[in-house]
């Protein structure tokens, strides 16, 4: 039997992707939006509910009766500094009464992972700009990964470098940040990637970097 998933962030570039193969491969999946218009997949499989992952009621509903969640919400202009902090708190509080324990979380290349990473100059550079120019994404990345690594949850978060809307190649690397590694790939690559591990355990309490 398929599992049902609870979407976060269906709404966006890479949940757009996602929502869109996941439908395609029979799975049922709840979504929650603020904008559920922004959503053109339609299917009976598909059950879209308004409303925000910082209102705990609303991801309460969206988290009842899923086998999995996969979470793929992020910034955008005018978020509150800890969405993603907050929002995962949400999550992970609403997972735990509703008793579901895979969750799958997307991140950028930022997100320090070192008993893995091995970042060369380049990607210590990035990662130095990221802290100067947008330290409040970094910043509740680093948290939101803290949310998950202690909330006894089997959690996996799948980083990405820089996206791109090319169309997808379904081919890519999973590695680590400095290992086996580029520095993009394309959205629809990176949320072919996700839904893999739906049904994957092999990174469970880590973060693989997946880039072409």
């Amino acid at each position: 039997m398929k599992k049902k998933i609870a979407l976060f962030g269906a709404s966006g570039q890479t949940g757009q992707h996602f929502l869109e193969k996941a439908l395609e491969k029979g799975y049922e999946v709840k979504a929650l939006a603020r904008s559920p218009e922004k959503i053109s997949q339609t299917s009976p499989k598909l059950e879209i509910h308004k409303g925000d992952v910082l209102n705990l009621e609303d991801v309460q509903q969206t988290v009842e009766g899923a086998d999995i969640v996969v979470s793929l919400f992020g910034h955008v202009k005018g978020s509150p500094e800890w969405l993603q902090t907050n929002g995962t708190k949400n999550i992970v509080q609403a997972m735990k009464d509703h008793d579901v324990d895979r969750i799958i979380s997307l991140s950028g290349g930022g997100l320090p992972f070192p008993e893995k990473d091995e970042p060369k100059f380049a990607d210590k550079l990035i990662r130095t700009i990221m802290k100067i120019a947008v330290p409040k994404i970094l910043n509740d990345a680093i948290k939101h990964h803290q949310v998950l690594r202690d909330s006894g949850l089997n959690w996996t978060i799948v980083r990405g470098p820089r996206l791109t809307n090319d169309p997808g190649s379904g081919t890519y690397r999973v590695g680590w940040v400095g290992v086996n590694a580029s520095t993009k790939i394309s959205r629809e690559d990176l949320a072919a990637f996700i839904l893999t591990q739906v049904n994957d355990e092999k990174f469970s309490l880590q973060m693989p970097f997946v880039s072409v």
